[in-house]
């Protein structure tokens, strides 16, 4: 992690990196329990009454390679399980909206992990990646949290994977450009909103809380796009599970293999959020 201290890097960020993007169907209600790390869990982050019921919709997985950063290069693993609901007052009113939530994220440095908390609510906490190349254009990736070892000061990575894939190209569909900006004209606001963080003991000082909600739009582009197979068994050779999660394939009804955009050297923006207090909510 290195011992540079962490400093406050304020958004905007511009990032690159390469990305692979599984989207699924969400139903709405109960969230199974690693839908959340046991931080956020235990806090109103994850209380319907307090930060919104879930309403499913299009949720997300999300396997992040950053190869430049303002904090350096990282990996990262996204849980999007679909739209929440939240309160805010425009004129005057308060309406009920809908919006996606990261649920749980892990990064594999502490700079990101304190600025994604700070800067944008975003639920970060530490954990270790190993990546393999595995012939052919394939790519195993295996996560190993720091928040799952029952010592609140995660200190250490878990010896058991929370989640693993094999991402594999489909060579016979062309590459295409990929613009966020386009998800608006099907019916979609690519915009995330965060309730706030509550404070964790991390040995890194990674882990502040936050006051108020935050709504981020992040930006995505890249002209090398593609499509690949996602194989989201979380069983070893011997078809056993490995993974700390029960679920054969990591969420509840998903099916093994799923269908995966690909990201090559994209163009990441994460602007200032936009940010309003929890007693009033005015967006």
């Amino acid at each position: 992690m290195g011992d540079t201290p962490i400093v406050p890097v304020p958004g905007p960020w511009k990032l690159k990196g390469t990305m692979y993007i599984v989207s699924f169907s969400s139903k709405a209600g109960k969230l199974p329990d690693h839908a959340y790390s046991p931080l956020e869990r235990d806090s109103t982050y994850a209380s319907p009454a307090a930060s919104g019921e879930h309403r499913g919709g299009i949720g997300q997985f999300q396997v992040i390679r950053y190869t430049e950063s303002p904090v350096g290069p990282y990996d990262e693993l996204i849980i999007c399980p679909g739209d929440f609901e939240y309160d805010v007052e425009v004129s005057g009113k308060r309406e009920r909206k809908e919006s996606p939530r990261i649920s749980r994220i892990y990064v594999s440095q502490k700079y990101t992990c304190w600025n994604g908390r700070t800067n944008w609510n975003i639920p970060k906490h530490l954990a270790r990646f190993e990546w393999d190349e595995l012939g052919d254009g394939a790519t195993g990736v295996r996560v190993y949290p720091h928040d799952t070892t029952g010592d609140s000061s995660e200190p250490r990575p878990c010896d058991v994977p929370l989640f693993q894939t094999t991402l594999k190209p489909i060579r016979w569909v062309p590459g295409f450009p990929f613009y966020s900006s386009w998800l608006r004209y099907l019916g979609l606001e690519p915009c995330l909103v965060q309730p706030p963080l509550p404070t964790g003991k991390g040995s890194q000082g990674e882990l502040p809380g936050t006051d108020g909600w935050c709504k981020i739009v992040p930006g995505i582009s890249t002209k090398r796009a593609s499509l690949a197979w996602a194989d989201l068994s979380q069983k070893n050779e011997q078809s056993k599970l490995t993974s700390s999660v029960a679920c054969e394939n990591f969420w509840p009804d998903l099916g093994r293999w799923q269908l995966t955009l690909k990201l090559e050297d994209a163009d990441i923006e994460f602007p200032e959020g936009i940010r309003w207090d929890v007693l009033r909510s005015t967006l």
